[in-house]
């Protein structure tokens, strides 16, 4: 009896791993420019991302205007004046990594390489990656840095000094099995 209850628990704890795909809509987005004479910062937490183990590929995407900032004036400059959200309202990345596909928890190191949409500009890019298995979710984290100006976004000379040329971009998205 002992041996069927642990095959059982056993079996139990592995079923969350057995979904292929993994999915969030709240996924978080955040960036920070730091410039001697100001820090610009802003979050997004309702990005979608879709993680398939099966198919190594990795999915994001997100409002622009659901970035806040710490000040009104800057969050309207962001939509008006540089991303331009009206116009453009969605960054995307489509891609795959490569590494070991996670398949008991622990923290699995990956790069990830595809496509980042923003500002209607399409840039292929690499970055770091780690996915982390706990608990049935899949962490999917990443740390890079974006240049405005690869996606066509124009810095006026009166508050170039106030925006850093590279923007750190960080990504936490906490992903629970398909349905």
């Amino acid at each position: 009896m002992r041996t069927i209850c642990f095959i059982v628990l056993v079996c139990l704890s592995y079923l969350p791993m057995q979904a292929q795909t993994f999915m969030t809509r709240n996924g978080n987005v955040s960036f920070f420019s730091k410039t001697p004479l100001e820090d610009i910062k802003a979050e997004n937490t309702q990005a979608f991302a879709a993680v398939d183990l099966t198919k190594k590929s990795v999915a994001f995407t997100l409002l622009q205007r659901n970035f806040l900032f710490p000040k009104e004036l800057m969050q309207e400059h962001y939509n008006e004046n540089y991303v331009e959200s009206d116009k453009f309202p969605k960054a995307q990345f489509s891609g795959t990594f490569t590494g070991d596909v996670p398949t008991k928890p622990g923290i699995y190191k990956v790069q990830v390489s595809g496509q980042l949409t923003l500002h209607g500009v399409t840039q292929q890019v690499t970055v770091p990656g780690e996915l982390e298995v706990q608990d049935g979710k899949l962490t999917a984290k990443s740390a890079f840095a974006v240049k405005p100006s690869d996606f066509d976004i124009k810095i006026p000379s009166l508050v170039k000094d106030k925006i850093a040329s590279q923007i750190n971009v960080k990504i936490v998205a906490v992903c629970l099995p398909a349905k």
